[in-house]
């Protein structure tokens, strides 16, 4: 049987951006029946319309055959669940990856001064029993926070961590001027080494799992004055909260601090909570490093937009698009579905035309295909 002719299918950004994605089918058998580029529009369009598990994917490509036959060729119908399935089993992350990253670069304003927040997160469902071990899913990602754009994952290894993946994720991206910001886990001298060789800012947190570091700065604290101090207030959900950012710019007290590349320094915040509700407050310090100094207000709002990587994507992937609750475990499925749900969650963010949730922009998708057309670029 002759492969599908992909002439018809559109030129849109899958076609543009992702036409380099390899098959991991044996395409020159000549038995396929369905395109590559038909099963990522089919798929894509479904979860963009709230269908993600196999059987509801099938069932909105049922409903909606006419519509994606004007988009793609579908010569033999529909691809099942099973074929679904054994595709995103098989596709390879790296290569999708790739595309997922180059299609993002075209979405990015490169002008804009960015904070790229970088943080990982368990996908819980794709968790999986093997006989020695648990297997786990476990994807880094780079969110540009003031874009909301992921610009790019990597799965980290099972026998690996977050140390080791962040140097790998950040060769694969174009940082020059940004602000990098870490948890504590990416507290460490290579890193930091990497960051400035891409000629990119840092600002990451200290923990105790750098003893010597988080020593020196609490000696900083009491022994020294900032150079540069920043306070900023919120109201909202029932609270009233106060971040004071100090900088501290004398690191004398910290005796191996040519061991950090161009660590200029210490960063202290105390976070103040007052509950209404309650009338009770709290307060916190964390600790952070630093190749800035003195600009107080901007490094006080660079580590304020680090949270936005959990609240503007990670809690959008579980809350929005149940990404927790999926069961696509078998090799490279859930990596490779972690990859589709953050291209429609970008589509989905990229229309400007409609201001509702993101719950209601995929309802109104699936309702209304001249709506679905201007989300997916059509």
């Amino acid at each position: 049987m002759n492969i599908p002719s992909e002439s018809k299918f559109n030129k849109n950004f899958l076609s543009t951006h992702f036409s380099t994605l390899k098959d991991p089918r044996c395409t020159y058998r000549g038995n396929l029946k369905h395109s590559l580029s038909d099963i990522l529009l089919l798929t894509l369009s479904a979860v963009i319309c709230n269908c993600q598990e196999w059987d509801s994917i099938l069932l909105f490509g049922e409903q909606e055959i006419d519509w994606l036959k004007t988009h793609g060729t579908f010569l033999n119908g529909l691809p099942s669940k099973d074929t679904l399935r054994r595709f995103f089993t098989a596709l390879d992350p790296v290569s999708f990856q790739d595309c997922f990253r180059q299609w993002v670069a075209t979405l990015r304003d490169s002008e804009e001064t960015e904070i790229i927040a970088l943080d990982g997160k368990t996908i819980r469902g794709a968790s999986n029993f093997t006989k020695d071990q648990r297997a786990i899913t476990h994807v880094l990602s780079a969110f540009s926070t003031d874009q909301e754009l992921c610009l790019g994952q990597l799965k980290v290894d099972q026998k690996s961590n977050e140390i080791t993946a962040i140097p790998e994720l950040l060769d694969l991206l174009f940082i020059d001027n940004s602000t990098i910001t870490i948890d504590a886990m990416g507290c460490q001298k290579s890193i930091v080494e990497k960051i400035r060789s891409k000629k990119a800012n840092y600002i990451i947190a200290v923990k105790e799992n750098q003893k010597e570091l988080h020593l020196a700065i609490k000696d900083t604290l009491l022994l020294e004055k900032p150079v540069a101090i920043d306070i900023q207030e919120d109201c909202g959900h029932g609270r009233v909260e106060k971040r004071t950012c100090r900088i501290y710019g004398n690191l004398s007290h910290f005796e191996h601090k040519q061991h950090w590349k161009s660590l200029n320094s210490f960063i202290v915040i105390e976070t103040e909570i007052y509950q209404k509700a309650s009338q009770k407050s709290s307060k916190e310090l964390r600790y952070y490093i630093s190749n800035l100094e003195n600009d107080a207000t901007m490094i006080n709002k660079a580590i304020r937009k680090h949270w936005a990587i959990e609240n503007k994507l990670h809690w959008v992937l579980d809350v929005v698009f149940n990404e927790d609750a999926s069961r696509k475990r078998t090799l490279n499925a859930a990596e490779n579905f972690n990859i589709i749900i953050k291209t429609a969650l970008t589509l989905i963010n990229n229309d400007k035309s409609v201001k509702k949730s993101k719950n209601n922009k995929r309802l109104k998708a699936l309702l209304s295909r001249e709506y679905r057309n201007k989300i997916l670029l059509f």
